[in-house]
């Protein structure tokens, strides 16, 4: 059983399709067709009101594995992340019948496309580089898993890894969310790495969110993993499957890509896989006075600040 309630699947199943869309740089996805390949001293619980503890994150232990890396609120985080996991915003507005959206999301490392030597058995040609030739295309891997219904989402994106370009895959998924499933929806929790394009100080990925939970009309909460334990982020255990999945495979273009990817299989389901051509820059942060507006609507949890961030809709 993973992290979250995820069981982990003990490998992937033959490949057989699924859908794969591409973005026009604005974010539309049409199909695409492709052919098939095989405060003072405050409890965390008075954070939003109180509630009762979720058992389906459990704090992190010591020996099981985990880096001897440590902040020293590494323990306070894990613990306010099994807390929170799952459990209905304190907030009389909210419909107390709806489901909480857990989900958890994640970059994975850049993809390069070429004959490249990727670990595993070898599928027919056995020939490949096993160094960087200095091809230049290359994609950077989004993904976002439900933990709930075990549905994964993948973006590869041919531009950069930036705040914008996980946003826009995060608002993707939600357009491809039915509208009577969003309409149930309370809240979404996202569990998410202390990566720098998604941390809890990035400017630019915190003003997207403000603005996506205005777009949607519904709260977003943000629950960080501490430094040097990303692992147990769920969506890992999916990247876990996709790797040895095309281990052994000469992904010399994107199609091919992309279709290796969308024949993997999570919890018994195949991943909706989409690609964006959306072209991001690097570096974009916001002013002080600006983030000033951002940051009064951050409600940020007085004893973990960085890691436990709610944003309410206007």
């Amino acid at each position: 059983m993973g992290i979250g309630g995820i069981p982990q699947p003990t490998g992937p199943d033959l490949p057989h399709r699924a859908a794969v869309h591409a973005t026009d740089g604005g974010g539309g996805f049409d199909a695409v067709a492709r052919p098939r390949i095989p405060g003072r001293a405050l409890t965390l619980a008075e954070h939003d009101g109180g509630g009762s503890e979720s058992q389906r994150l459990p704090p992190a232990q010591g020996g099981q594995g985990q880096t001897s890396k440590k902040l020293p609120e590494t323990d306070a985080i894990f613990a306010n992340l099994a807390e929170r996991d799952g459990r209905p915003l304190a907030t009389p507005d909210l419909a107390p019948d709806g489901p909480v959206k857990r989900l958890s999301i994640d970059c994975k490392a850049t993809v390069k496309i070429g004959d490249y030597a990727r670990g595993g058995k070898t599928r027919g040609d056995h020939r490949a580089a096993d160094h960087d030739m200095g091809g230049e295309e290359k994609y950077i891997p989004f993904g976002l898993v439900d933990e709930d219904s075990g549905r994964l989402h993948l973006v590869f994106g041919s531009s950069c890894k930036t705040s914008d370009f996980i946003v826009d895959s995060l608002k993707d998924w939600w357009n491809d969310l039915p509208v009577p499933e969003q309409a149930t929806i309370t809240h979404l929790q996202l569990k998410v790495d202390n990566g720098p394009e998604s941390s809890g100080v990035r400017t630019q990925f915190l003003k997207r969110l403000v603005d996506f939970a205005d777009h949607i009309g519904k709260p977003i909460h943000l629950l960080y993993y501490p430094p040097y334990h990303s692992k147990y982020n769920p969506i890992e255990r999916c990247w876990g499957i996709l790797e040895p999945h095309w281990n052994g495979t000469k992904l010399v273009d994107v199609d091919t890509l992309l279709e290796w990817a969308k024949s993997m299989t999570w919890k018994g389901i195949h991943p909706i896989v989409k690609l964006s051509r959306a072209v991001y820059q690097k570096g974009i942060s916001l002013s002080k006075k600006a983030m000033q507006e951002v940051e009064a609507r951050l409600e940020r949890n007085p004893l973990l600040p960085k890691w436990d961030i709610l944003v309410r809709p206007a």
